[in-house]
């Protein structure tokens, strides 16, 4: 096995841009996320979070702080953690697992009043409930029709 490079999260830059719009998913991963010039707008309470391996963005999640979160959680701390994704050509390197493994620390220095991060993964999407199981990741017990189905609303504490 070789050793996983250096893994980072940082916010969105200009300088990121490219990078992003060129991400690539088979259909078959596309139909549980979307792709970053998907969700590319800025809205208030909404921040673009790029994966970096040895500074080069890999991966892409949004993190919310806005009345979204409320379908998920009724903790008014907690943001809500959507649209993860590692580019096709960069899967199977541990970048994805790193990533959410740094996301706590990541999010308590960032976002200083957030105690937890709370997502929706699809219940056929079972490579993605295996990664935040192992990463920290609990199965709340709520459930939530999605577009293509149920979704278990899983949780991570921060702090």
């Amino acid at each position: 096995m070789t050793q996983l490079e250096e893994v980072a999260l940082s916010l969105f830059e200009e300088k990121h841009a490219e990078y992003l719009k060129g991400f690539q998913l088979p259909p078959e991963q596309a139909k549980f996320t979307a792709l970053p010039e998907q969700v590319w707008e800025e809205a208030e309470g909404q921040y673009r979070v790029v994966i970096l391996a040895e500074g080069t963005p890999v991966g892409f999640f949004l993190l919310h702080s806005t009345d979204r979160v409320k379908e998920y959680t009724d903790n008014p701390h907690a943001m809500l953690l959507t649209a993860l994704l590692i580019d096709h050509r960069q899967q199977g390197k541990g970048y994805a697992k790193k990533a959410m493994q740094i996301v706590k620390k990541w999010v308590g220095l960032e976002f200083e009043s957030c105690n937890e991060i709370v997502l929706a993964v699809n219940h056929k999407n079972i490579p993605a409930q295996t990664l935040y199981r192992q990463t920290g990741y609990h199965d709340t017990g709520r459930r939530k029709i999605g577009k293509i189905g149920e979704q278990f609303i899983f949780a991570l504490t921060i702090r």
